[in-house]
């Protein structure tokens, strides 16, 4: 039988129906009871396999397994780019873990670790002699379109549109987010080689210089529901992603981030 906490099963004639499981309303019902509350709450000593409790120790049930899959799932997804593919791989516990038996088992998303690439779940005994945590290690993978080359690049290489070609990718392969189909790659600079089939990565580009120093440039300062602009002399290159001063028309000296060309915006 199944028990959650802060969410609540499906009637039972309306559970999706799932492949290759053992109890197909179960795990429906620990999916759904994951994407509603983050947290599931197996009964019924789901997470104890009859070797383990007669043996006195705890193992991991393919019910919990899937639970603890489902929650990270949909963590993913939530951030991931619109129509992309999570799949989501789970590990194994830690061989030297020692665990006590137990009847019931929470899984929850520990706080501060990433939804995507390689990440953890939290176990949880609720009812049990010992009320111990563990986590279980998932490898989570967000395939989605992105750029990719047709062919070898050297550092240095100005882009062009020809060079490129959409392709699915594993974004959480790397920190540095690949550039997708909504994305403009012409006339960006490689600041690395890329070898053929690779996904163009914001880490992969220099940045860009939008004005040199001593240029005259346009300063828009934006608060809560206001903007206004000013003209002003770039005391600095305006290097993408740096701050730059800027003196104004009256002398005063602004600190701003380059977002275009001749163009410098302060925050208020």
């Amino acid at each position: 039988m199944l028990n959650f906490r802060r969410c609540t099963p499906w009637p039972r004639a309306t559970l999706p129906f799932v492949k290759n499981s053992r109890s197909r309303p179960a795990r429906a019902a620990a999916t759904w009871c994951a994407a509603l509350g983050g947290v599931v709450v197996l009964a019924g000593a789901p997470g104890i396999s009859p070797a383990a409790q007669t043996a006195g120790t705890f193992e991991l049930s393919t019910a919990v397994r899937d639970a603890a899959v489902a929650l990270v799932q949909q963590a993913a997804t939530a951030v991931a780019p619109p129509g992309a593919r999570v799949v989501a791989r789970p590990g194994m516990l830690d061989v030297r873990l020692k665990l006590a038996p137990c009847a019931r088992v929470e899984t929850f998303l520990v706080a501060g670790l990433p939804a995507w690439g390689t990440t953890r779940v939290g176990l949880r005994c609720a009812q049990g002699a010992s009320r111990w945590k563990a986590f279980l290690p998932v490898h989570v993978q967000v395939l989605a379109p992105a750029w990719t080359s047709k062919g070898a690049l050297p550092a240095g290489a100005a882009l062009s549109a020809e060079q490129w070609e959409l392709a699915d990718v594993d974004w959480a392969a790397a920190p540095s987010l690949p550039l997708g189909a909504g994305r403009v790659v012409a006339g960006r600079t490689l600041a690395r080689p890329v070898a053929p089939g690779q996904a163009l990565r914001e880490s992969d580009l220099a940045a860009r210089r939008w004005f040199a120093s001593g240029q005259a440039v346009r300063i828009v300062a934006a608060g809560h529901g206001y903007q206004v602009s000013a003209e002003g002399l770039a005391l600095g290159h305006g290097i993408e992603g740096q701050p730059v001063r800027v003196r104004t028309e009256g002398g005063r000296i602004v600190t701003g981030q380059p977002v275009g060309d001749s163009l410098v915006e302060v925050r208020l």
